[in-house]
């Protein structure tokens, strides 16, 4: 195991959902503030091979933890779908590449569930990523990350480049994006229900049928995973960071407006898509590999994700909830998803 306190380790997307957990993990493993460079999308545009080369020098790093992402829910990848293509494999291509030139420790990717083919058989298995296309309205940004899977691997195998790579469950959790134009489904629904509870109203509206399946990890639960990664692997073997556990977009609407006290109607709008059919992750690899198991119940996860959604939102205007710009944050859900 390679022992991160002896790492300089830089954490793209530091600064967002999934970074900010990841950095609390790596200081529960005793790194000092010292030890761990956070760069901001102000200071280095990842997309810019020349910021690449100067947050390598300025950072000086044994270990990149690469999560830093363009991202959205099915509306934002359907608006923008070159700009996630485009965003997403320049980064990383200029990330690994001056990762090689300078002879980095190691390098850690976080990939996406939507990697994956639109008709996998489920659960998904890592073994399956190369059977077929991904689903249409996330393939770009799914194509891209699976690309730089590539990368990593040719870098293995001609420059000795160890690296890592994990592909997390749809994330959640407290301090996610709360934006209805850009937020994944849970804070969707927590927004939607928690506004329409506090308006009097008697319904919602949700999109699509309800009938496909997701399934989501606790953020703290993906932030180890990704740092047990770190210490444990070092060639980009696809490992999946999941619970195991599937569930209905409609049951998931049903138990969140339990959870949020809300009692109207929910409605469908079968206009919007729906997105890949179903999603579910053998996470096998993960407990032979890593020795990691997601430990957050799915309902005490969404009972936290409530509770701090209604703080922050109390007397507070509805943008603080949500991040300015590209989200160069794994949001989500994470750590990323183009499906809702």
């Amino acid at each position: 195991m390679l022992d991160l306190r002896q790492q300089r380790i830089c954490v793209t997307g530091g600064a967002g959902f999934l970074g900010r957990a990841v950095c609390a993990a790596l200081r529960a493993r005793g790194l000092k503030d010292e030890q761990v460079f956070v760069p901001r999308r102000r200071d280095y545009d990842l997309t810019q091979e020349s910021h690449a080369a100067r947050l390598y020098a300025d950072a000086r790093p044994d270990v990149v933890l690469h999560l830093a992402a363009e991202v959205g829910g099915i509306g934002a990848n359907q608006a923008t779908p070159g700009r996630f293509c485009f965003a997403n494999l320049a980064m990383g291509l200029h990330l690994i590449e001056h990762a090689r030139r300078m002879g980095l420790r190691k390098f850690v990717m976080v990939g996406t569930v939507c990697a994956y083919p639109k008709f996998t058989p489920v659960p998904f298995r890592e073994e399956d990523l190369w059977n077929g296309y991904p689903e249409e309205t996330n393939a770009p940004y799914g194509v891209a990350k699976k690309t730089l899977f590539v990368l990593l691997d040719a870098y293995r195998r001609q420059y000795g480049l160890q690296s890592a790579v994990v592909l997390p469950a749809n994330l959640y959790g407290p301090a996610d994006n709360f934006d209805l134009q850009s937020s994944h489904v849970i804070p969707a629904l927590i927004r939607k229900a928690e506004e329409a509870r506090m308006a009097g109203q008697d319904r919602i509206t949700c999109w699509g049928t309800g009938g496909v399946s997701r399934e989501f990890l606790y953020v703290d639960d993906a932030a180890e995973g990704i740092v047990r990664a770190a210490e444990r692997m070092d060639e980009p073997t696809p490992i999946n960071l999941g619970t195991g556990r599937e569930i209905t977009i409609r049951a998931l609407a049903e138990l969140i407006c339990r959870l949020c006290d809300f009692k109207g109607r929910i409605e469908w709008d079968p206009s919007k898509p729906d997105g890949q059919p179903r999603r579910c992750l053998d996470t096998s690899r993960a407990s032979q590999l890593l020795d990691w198991q997601a430990g957050t119940s799915f309902e005490d996860g969404l009972s936290r994700t409530i509770e701090w959604y209604r703080r922050e939102s109390a007397g507070r205007p509805a943008a603080i909830l949500a991040p300015t710009g590209p989200q160069h944050v794994r949001p989500g859900q994470r750590p990323g998803c183009g499906s809702r």
